[in-house]
């Protein structure tokens, strides 16, 4: 980043031209919720144009673009996997990817992202919504690994967000700076209660799948409404409870 400033002061002084040029951030918004950026190298630059846009409306731009304004060399961008090129090539192919080092696709992270920020929801609640949203593709182990992982960066890296670059805010997903958001940026990482109440829950959530799996859904049409009656009950109380201490 150093050196960016230092060719952005110098690009025109060498043609002989007065004033200086602004130095562009890059990371999205997704990036910047779960703080995978670098403090005071991503976050330190002028201005951030796809600062308060998420991967996937990113792409979906791209797209527009391409099919529009006739660019197919945009769609080598599409294709490539996500990388900030912090390992060699391995036989010329990427050996390390923004995904698997977060630990969730950013499909996955844009849901996520939008129930924490507009929806304000916690890890219990987060956790109550993803696991009808993802029902089809994901257990509810699953889901609750992928919240669990995703609040441990946001509270780890949450400090980042006071330095985060100014951005154009056009969603109202974008990652607001320490100026409007409110919310404190030194939090408990293990975020203990809400932690133990997903675990909870998951015991409960398992019992009409291994009954389906045990007997076929006529049996598991026998057991689940007296224990979906009760899980949605004690969901919903939890729920309750996790919006009062937020």
């Amino acid at each position: 980043m150093v050196l960016a400033y230092l060719f952005a002061q110098l690009s025109l002084w060498a043609r002989g031209k007065p004033g200086g040029l602004l130095v562009l951030g890059s990371a999205n918004v997704d990036e910047s919720l779960t703080g995978y950026f670098t403090k005071y190298d991503c976050s330190s630059a002028d201005i951030n144009p796809i600062g308060g846009i998420s991967k996937t409306d990113l792409k979906s731009f791209l797209l527009f673009c391409v099919e529009h304004f006739h660019l197919p060399a945009l769609r080598g961008i599409l294709a490539a996997p996500p990388t900030a090129e912090l390992e060699p090539l391995t036989d010329g192919q990427v050996s390390q990817t923004d995904e698997a080092d977060m630990g969730m696709t950013y499909s996955e992270l844009s849901v996520i992202g939008r129930l924490r920020k507009i929806s304000k929801c916690g890890p219990f609640s987060m956790f109550c919504k993803l696991i009808h949203t993802w029902k089809d593709v994901l257990s509810p182990t699953e889901v609750a690994q992928k919240v669990k992982h995703f609040f441990r960066m946001y509270s780890m890296n949450r400090h980042k967000m006071t330095t985060v670059t100014p951005s154009y805010h056009a969603e109202s997903y974008s990652p607001d700076d320490n100026r409007f958001d409110l919310r404190p940026f030194l939090y408990n990482t293990r975020w203990t209660w809400q932690f133990r109440c997903i675990d909870k829950q998951i015991p409960v959530l398992r019992v009409p799948l291994l009954v389906t799996a045990a007997g076929g859904e006529d049996a598991a049409s026998e057991v689940e409404p007296s224990k979906t009656e009760g899980t949605v009950s004690r969901l919903a109380a939890n729920t309750l409870n996790q919006k009062v201490l937020q």
